[in-house]
């Protein structure tokens, strides 16, 4: 039997989601764009899942935006905002430790002659809010701030960060795909301009996710071709996969802390036994501060790569930093920004537990993991 640690990169869906897409994909044949009642039916639906979604980040019906996911989500809020006239010639701030799919656009929008200041984080992942003070001084167009980082699992004093940004009138917008389901993530009270979801990171479906935009602000179309999300998003509605994220939202809403109790007990479990068998290891990111699912450890004179193949091979699943960076030769950005060496970072590996681990599956991997980690630094060794 296999053991599932890397919940971070996507989680199982769950059997109350399959079975609704599966209703929704046989009977919800209409578009819900169309005036007939095969569209009417498909559009109800649509609307019940926004109303699901919302309750589940507290916000209105109406402030809920449908997407592919939490990258078009975050392309949507950069360039729909940069692109109002409110916002031209502005600067923008972000975090260091942003997820790919908001540090990349913003790195584009740089690229093409946008002033980007990057807020630093310290060694634990803390985000460093003197220098976001004086960032936000600049009266930047928009700041981005993740609320919990998808490699290491610190979590962003979020409150905080949106009460700076409110005080001098600079729209925020946080990525909480790593956050929802795991945390109270709370639209209605943390001033933020927009907020990311990706239905994927809780048990539902991928390709699809939300962007929550405040009522009153101005946001450009980023997709355009029809009047779909009120103007916001064009394109044919996936109703089938909106509804399984609307069942896995009243799920998440109902089950999270549960849920991360149980996923923090065991994250205790599996890095106690870690720095207890497994000599010359690290852990990245503040304990006091870390999402429950997530584990980050780097392993002295380790490749993460190797080790995260000779773990698959004992039938572990787990990730040599973020699932979106797989295969890159580069270490990883968010490691490097809290002073690792290129070589600390290349040597981290992310557990994230979830649904369906328990201590039996906690407690196999421990006593598989500090022999694969002598074998991999000794093969190291003899490669060099």
């Amino acid at each position: 039997m296999r053991i599932y640690l890397d919940h971070n990169a996507t989680t199982p869906l769950r059997e109350e989601v399959a079975e609704a897409m599966a209703r929704a994909l046989r009977d919800l044949f209409g578009n819900p764009s169309s005036a007939h009642a095969e569209g009417a039916r498909a559009r109800a639906a649509v609307e019940t899942a926004r109303e699901q979604v919302a309750a589940l980040v507290g916000a209105r019906p109406g402030e809920i935006v449908f997407t592919s996911g939490a990258t078009e989500a975050s392309h949507l809020a950069l360039h729909g905002l940069v692109a109002a006239p409110a916002a031209r010639g502005r600067g923008l701030v972000a975090s260091a430790v942003e997820h790919p799919s908001v540090a990349a656009p913003l790195a584009a929008l740089a690229e093409a002659g946008r002033p980007l200041a990057r807020i630093p984080v310290d060694g634990d992942g803390r985000l460093d809010l003197a220098a976001l003070d004086a960032a936000l001084a600049g009266a930047p167009a928009l700041c981005a701030c993740v609320w919990a980082q998808n490699e290491t699992g610190v979590v962003t004093p979020m409150l905080a960060v949106a009460e700076r940004c409110r005080e001098r009138g600079v729209p925020l917008l946080t990525d909480a795909a790593q956050a929802l389901g795991r945390l109270p993530v709370r639209f209605d009270r943390v001033p933020a301009a927009f907020l990311v979801g990706s239905a994927h990171k809780w048990n539902g479906p991928k390709g699809v996710g939300f962007l929550a935009v405040r009522d009153g602000l101005e946001l450009v179309p980023w997709l355009r071709g029809g009047a779909q999300e009120r103007g916001r998003r064009a394109g044919t509605t996936n109703a089938p996969a909106i509804v399984g994220m609307g069942v896995a939202a009243v799920l998440a809403a109902r089950e999270w802390e549960a849920r991360a109790a149980r996923a923090a007990a065991l994250r205790d479990r599996l890095w106690d036994g870690i720095a207890a068998k497994v000599p010359r290891v690290r852990r990245n990111g503040a304990p006091e501060a870390l999402l429950p699912t997530t584990l980050s450890v780097s392993f002295a004179d380790v490749d993460a790569a190797v080790l995260v193949e000779a773990l698959d091979g004992e039938g572990i699943a787990a990730s040599a930093g973020a699932a979106c960076a797989s295969g890159a030769a580069t270490p990883s950005p968010a490691l490097l920004a809290m002073g690792r060496t290129p070589a600390e970072a290349r040597s981290a590996v992310r557990f994230s537990l979830g649904s369906g681990n328990d201590e039996g599956q906690v407690d196999r991997v421990l006593a598989l993991l500090p022999d694969l980690v002598a074998r991999v630094r000794a093969a190291g060794a003899g490669a060099s």
